[in-house]
């Protein structure tokens, strides 16, 4: 099994090199809020709105909404700085959503 480290902030466990599954998700993006609102609370809407598209998902069995997932995360990248957490969290959510 490997864990990848996020910058002291927790650790997320990938198995066997499959997507995370919801669940998973889910607590990344609420750690990458939890960065955002640390590092750069100008812009923690988008953490806000990456996780509502995941509670709604998990709510209605739907797939998550990856266009306002997209578009926030790459808000974020845009803004976040080079080995902060809020971009490793943001990096995390996009290679595992494949975007």
């Amino acid at each position: 099994m490997t864990t990848y480290g996020y910058g002291g902030r927790g650790r997320i466990s990938l198995g066997d090199g499959t997507p995370p599954d919801l669940e998973t998700l889910m607590a990344v993006a609420e750690r990458l809020t939890a960065a955002l609102h640390a590092e750069y609370p100008g812009i923690a809407e988008y953490g806000v709105i990456i996780q509502r598209q995941f509670e709604q998902s998990a709510e209605d069995g739907l797939p998550p909404n990856l266009g306002r997932i997209r578009s926030s995360l790459n808000e974020i990248a845009i803004r976040a700085g080079a080995g902060t957490g809020s971009l490793t969290f943001t990096q995390r959510l996009l290679d595992d959503l494949g975007l």
